[in-house]
């Protein structure tokens, strides 16, 4: 397997260094566990000293890794006898958990903020980082947001990258390989001649594109970083624009357009499709590709949702959308993920919160959880991830194809936004509306949600 620790050296060059506040999330509910204080003896923390009564609540932004946190905090605690609280927001609703679990006496003292929006909401209760043990472990300070004075008030704490997951071995029943596939004209060719055989074949192209709130943000989000990546990059935007023109909508439409249109679902039924839905098509088996990302790996190759996909099977492919030199693209690589603790906390809680992180990011436990996790992290002490869809992003890069950057961490008003663009996506998809509606919600919402901002 390719070095995990490649793919960020080479994806840093090119990664437009922004995270997003709310959007990549999965299926999970919002969870309130803590963990218990063990009976054994307690250890020291991370840096060697007790936490002298001081508590950890973290406010965890990704659903499908709830549980791995859950279980992480419960060993510290064990070791430790320091409580780690974690509570994980419902996707898509990061921000507004965050604004009414801070308005509460015993609010949480890690959390996320991942972009310029959001540190200028949260400036005031982000701790200055750059002098604790944790900052000091890391390995690259790019993708970290900063104060005008150089404050350190936001770590990233993992980098991610999406686009088509694919089941190579399904694929190749139907007679392709994923060499076949080099651009959105390849890409439809094969998509149709298997949605053209799927009763004899025994699977579709695409899982379910579900509009429930468990899934919509992979549309409303990832898939529309896409023409907004391209419009970007023709146009030379390197901060967050008033306006959008909305040059490559016709290109979003038609790769929407394939994804409903040859799926394992009949698109009028979208609205109540959900995130679990289209993971159990491809895990199972049902369809070849799946628009989603590294984080999903351990979710198809684990034991937990039994679906154990052998990962030489799997792969990731780029989202391509029809335009010219597309064949050159490689994932769409970022982040999104960055944790800030909160300055308003006890300085007992501060420190526990801190030698927590270092820990996390030091010990056998908790950086065997990070790479199985989150994969590469820009940490001294980081394991190899052996997700296959990094070494995916690691080849393309190294075949020297561009990196897809994150343009949807620029979007105003993340969350209003995206309601407005699934609506009109829905009502376009399941009523035959106009595909027009979808472009005044693209266009007009973007400078309408800038202005509110």
């Amino acid at each position: 397997m390719r070095n995990a620790k490649r793919w960020l050296a080479l994806s840093l060059a090119g990664v437009m260094t922004v995270g997003m506040f709310a959007g990549c999330g999965s299926k999970s509910e919002t969870k309130d566990d803590t963990a218990a204080k063990g009976d054994t003896a307690k250890e020291d923390t991370a840096d060697g000293e007790a936490a002298s009564g001081g508590k950890v609540y973290y406010l965890n932004f990704k659903p499908e890794a709830d549980q791995a946190w859950q279980s992480l905090a419960a060993t510290y605690t064990e070791k430790t006898g320091v409580e780690v609280k974690v509570v994980t927001a419902a996707s898509g609703d990061y921000e507004n958990t965050l604004t009414a679990e801070m308005g509460k006496s015993s609010a949480p003292t890690l959390f996320q903020c991942g972009n310029q929006q959001g540190l200028e909401t949260w400036k005031d209760y982000c701790l200055d980082l750059s002098d604790t043990d944790v900052y000091k472990e890391m390995t690259t300070d790019d993708f970290n947001l900063k104060g005008e004075n150089g404050e350190v008030y936001s770590i990233g704490y993992c980098y991610e990258a999406f686009g088509l997951i694919t089941n190579k071995a399904l694929l190749k029943q139907a007679g392709y390989e994923v060499s076949d596939i080099t651009n959105f004209d390849s890409l439809k060719k094969v998509v149709e001649d298997i949605t053209a055989r799927k009763d004899e074949l025994g699977f579709s192209a695409f899982t379910s594109a579900g509009l429930d709130g468990s899934s919509s943000w992979r549309f409303s989000g990832h898939l529309a970083n896409m023409p907004l990546y391209y419009e970007f990059r023709d146009d030379n935007v390197t901060s967050q624009p008033a306006e959008i023109k909305g040059t490559y909508l016709d290109n979003f439409k038609a790769i929407w357009d394939l994804y409903v249109n040859n799926a394992t679902c009949d698109k009028t039924t979208l609205a109540t499709a959900t995130g679990d839905m289209s993971e159990d098509e491809f895990g199972t088996g049902k369809a070849v590709f799946y628009q989603n990302g590294t984080w999903e790996y351990s979710n198809l190759t684990g034991e937990e949702k039994g679906y154990k996909m052998n990962p030489e099977d799997l792969t990731m492919i780029p989202i391509y959308i029809g335009v010219d030199g597309e064949e050159k693209s490689a994932l769409a690589c970022g982040t999104e993920n960055c944790w800030a603790v909160n300055s308003k906390a006890s300085e007992e809680d501060i420190k526990a919160t801190l030698d927590f992180m270092k820990w996390v990011v030091t010990s056998e436990e908790g950086t065997a959880m990070m790479a199985e996790q989150f994969g590469p992290i820009p940490f001294k002490s980081a394991k190899e991830s052996e997700n296959v869809f990094f070494t995916a992003a690691n080849d393309l890069i190294a075949q020297g194809n561009y990196v897809v950057t994150w343009a949807f961490n620029y979007t105003p008003n993340v969350d209003t936004w995206r309601a407005a663009v699934v609506s009109t996506l829905l009502d376009y998809t399941a009523k035959d509306a106009s595909w027009d509606n979808v472009k005044a919600a693209f266009v007009n919402g973007w400078a309408t949600q800038y202005a509110a901002q």
